[in-house]
């Protein structure tokens, strides 16, 4: 065999396990090491402030931990935030729509999205005393009760009345690289649950529902509306190694009671403990 082709062969075969290895952490990581908020036109003084959202948003993407924003740490990080950002881009939130005036030009929506590299924020999370959350995160099957007034019902996958809260689930998780599923009705009968007796289903027997909605274990929980609140109480509950933590949010939307929900699982699945 000639010298070329061997070295050829050993470099093709070096580069397949590069391919199988390598890369799709890489595009993770690149995934993971990104953030993103909206701002107002594309000037500096705004760009500054989103850069700091943006830098709250990835150090609580990558790490998992939300208590991390309230250190006192972060008013010295955020006031250089700039200089963590590798990268950064915008898209008109109202492209396609004509300027009609010169205010519209400067006051237009943008949707800013920042890149980071774990160079640069790893020591930041050191600093802070934490670490990436680089593990593969779990898909979380929802099991929710929702109850206004004598409206009630478990949310499931099809009903046209839990559209709007599928959606807003999967908003809440998008921000910390999470994904969420929903069993079907059929899947919720079948193990003799609904928005009533999900509430004390055991952990277990909802983490075995899960994993035949496709997840990988539950998240659940039950938001009851409350006129004394002005908004929804919602409570949630999360197993993992062996313990069930629970946590809870009073007076808020259904999408703040939420992204609530999603950054409570992430706090404890990346090891940071109890949700605040």
């Amino acid at each position: 065999m000639p010298r070329f082709l061997r070295l050829a062969l050993v470099v093709g075969g070096l580069l397949a396990l590069y391919a199988a290895n390598g890369p799709a952490r890489a595009a993770n990581v690149e995934d993971l090491y990104q953030s993103q908020t909206i701002v107002t036109g594309q000037g500096e003084p705004n760009r500054q402030a989103g850069f700091k959202i943006c830098l709250d948003a990835v150090l609580v993407r990558v790490s998992g931990d939300q208590r991390l924003l309230a250190k006192p740490e972060m008013t010295a990080l955020r006031d250089k935030a700039g200089s963590f950002v590798t990268g950064f881009r915008y898209r008109d939130c109202m492209e396609g729509i004509p300027v009609h005036d010169e205010q519209g030009t400067h006051d237009r929506p943008h949707d800013l999205y920042c890149q980071y590299t774990p160079a640069t924020i790893d020591p930041v999370l050191a600093s802070l005393g934490s670490k990436p959350w680089l593990t593969k995160r779990p898909r979380l099957a929802v099991f929710l009760a929702t109850e206004q007034g004598i409206r009630h019902f478990a949310l499931d996958a099809d009903d046209k009345r839990g559209e709007l809260m599928r959606e807003s689930f999967g908003n809440a998780a998008s921000p910390l690289a999470m994904q969420v599923a929903f069993p079907t009705a059929a899947l919720l009968s079948q193990a003799g649950l609904d928005d009533r007796t999900l509430r004390d289903a055991s952990m277990a027997k909802l983490d075995t529902v899960a994993k035949k909605a496709g997840a990988d274990q539950a998240l659940s929980g039950s938001i009851v509306w409350s006129d004394k609140e002005f908004g929804w109480i919602a409570d949630w509950r999360l197993a993992m190694a062996g313990k069930t933590y629970t946590w809870q949010v009073r007076g808020v939307s259904f999408d703040e009671a939420f992204r609530i929900a999603i950054k409570g699982a992430a706090q404890i699945l990346s090891g940071n403990g109890q949700p605040e």
